[in-house]
């Protein structure tokens, strides 16, 4: 499922979400303060474009708890709300539910990204 879910995923919409989280991190690196969230975007952006066959995998201290803190309050809400609901969307029929189960991956993600590592299944 992970090569077929990949290649359906980045013709219609995953090479939209990719890009627009390449640029998102691009306009974040302009400014030094902003660097740590653009290398967030980037890590969004490789999940965005092909997110089958990876996995999340959660850690980190308590300086990834402070960053996810800041994360959250400026950028992860409105991100994981808009998550969600395109996978509750993509749920409604039963050929959406795998693509929603990802949508519903970069919504957590999308959460707590500081301290995690995506990696391949």
């Amino acid at each position: 499922m992970g090569c077929l879910g990949n290649a359906i995923w980045f013709i219609f919409g995953g090479v939209f979400s990719g890009l627009s989280w390449i640029f998102s991190g691009i306009l974040c690196c302009c400014t030094i303060v902003g660097i740590p969230l653009g290398l967030q975007c980037f890590k969004f952006a490789g999940l965005g474009f092909f997110p089958f066959g990876k996995e999340v995998v959660y850690g980190g201290g308590a300086v990834s708890l402070l960053a996810n803190i800041f994360w959250l309050i400026f950028c992860g809400i409105p991100m994981a709300l808009e998550n969600a609901l395109l996978g509750v969307l993509f749920c409604i029929t039963i050929i959406g539910i795998p693509f929603g189960k990802q949508f519903f991956k970069i919504a957590k993600l999308s959460l707590m990204p500081f301290g995690a590592e995506i990696v391949s299944k």
